[in-house]
């Protein structure tokens, strides 16, 4: 998934820089601010019991269905009450049987369709271009099937987030965005002229189940006590809330009153301290000075609105804190022109090993 600040590309040069700690398999690694659950899901694999915690219920969805959630789905029961998904027998996984059931569903004209294709705001003061309209009912037919599902107790807690996090992954390839929610695009991007289909998500991450929070981390603070703290914090003034709004509305599906071109969901209650400038070292500092962790490891960027010197400032208070950087191509939806100094940063990753 596109993601502001989305670590993939970096997580073995991560996981070296930790190794050169002392950060070893087996240990506990809590993901502070989890996002898409791609840096948590990694040091899964690598063998290390990991917790993760974000804000935003869609990101939680992931921490579920990747961090809380261990092999593939069996889908017993819903598959007992309707056979007829089970019918296709070249298919062997009861996953992927599941997604071709639902993908086969009719569309239906619910919230997303209504509130965020252009046909359904056709007569709306707000005309929104998410996603073509057929895209549109695809997901309200998809998403108020698994409720129902869920509430009908046809599917577990496992089974339901590992299809709602599936829904989650597979919108961002039909969505008509440049990278964010926050705009549409004013012509349809061709992946957006495509019919949008469930795509399997990767299931096979081995490694121990881990836990995950739907809380601000910063409210957790007292409770956390691991061998590796990894902190990857908004950098900037955009709130990732609103950035991605679209996707926390299908994840919870909740009708939430909306306004504006984008149509965004209020989120008032879902700020983070670091996309301000006069609150973001304090939140460190609290961070740092309170938390228990053998190794305090902190993603940031030579554009972040917190200062390498106020960093190192702040962290070697409590320990020997040393920086890290590595040149990375920007977030695209990000880049202002195609110079060399505008597409590119350099991506710091911050070591604390506490006195």
């Amino acid at each position: 998934m596109r993601f502001i600040g989305n670590k993939t590309k970096l997580l073995s040069y991560i996981n070296d820089i930790l190794s050169k700690h002392d950060a070893l398999p087996g240990s506990h690694f809590f993901d502070f601010f989890a996002g898409t659950a791609s840096v948590g899901k990694y040091f899964k694999k690598k063998g290390y019991i990991v917790s993760s915690s974000d804000i935003l219920y869609f990101s939680y969805v992931l921490q579920r269905a990747y961090i809380g959630n261990t092999g593939q789905p069996e889908f017993k029961e819903l598959l007992n009450v309707l056979p007829e998904i089970g019918s296709n027998k070249l298919i062997s996984s009861n996953y992927e049987l599941v997604l071709e059931y639902l993908n086969d569903i009719p569309g239906e004209q619910g919230f997303i369709y209504q509130n965020y294709t252009e046909e359904g705001t056709k007569d709306s003061p707000q005309k929104r271009m998410f996603f073509k309209g057929d895209n549109g009912k695809k997901i309200d037919a998809v998403r108020r099937t698994i409720e129902e599902w869920h509430i009908n107790a046809f599917i577990n807690e496992d089974e339901y987030y590992v299809l709602l996090a599936t829904i989650v992954e597979s919108v961002p390839f039909y969505a008509n965005i440049s990278g964010v929610y926050a705009a549409f695009l004013k012509s349809y991007d061709p992946r957006a002229k495509k019919d949008l289909m469930l795509r399997p998500i990767d299931l096979s991450s081995t490694g121990p189940v881990g836990e995950a929070f739907n809380v601000n981390s910063m409210e957790i603070i007292d409770d956390i006590d691991t061998d590796i703290l990894y902190l990857d914090p908004p950098y900037n003034a955009r709130q990732y809330a609103p950035n991605y709004h679209l996707l926390e509305t299908i994840a919870r599906y909740d009708n939430p009153t909306i306004k504006g071109v984008a149509g965004i969901r209020p989120y008032a209650d879902q700020k983070s301290e670091f996309c301000n400038k006069a609150t973001a070292i304090v939140a460190l500092d609290n961070i740092a000075k309170t938390a228990k962790y053998k190794i305090l490891a902190l993603s940031y960027n030579t554009e972040g609105i917190m200062a390498q010197q106020d960093i190192l400032k702040t962290l070697s208070q409590y320990g020997e804190a040393q920086v890290y950087e590595v040149d990375y191509r920007r977030f695209k939806s990000n880049s202002n022109g195609n110079s060399e100094k505008k597409t590119h940063i350099k991506e710091q990753l911050y070591i604390l090993k506490p006195f």
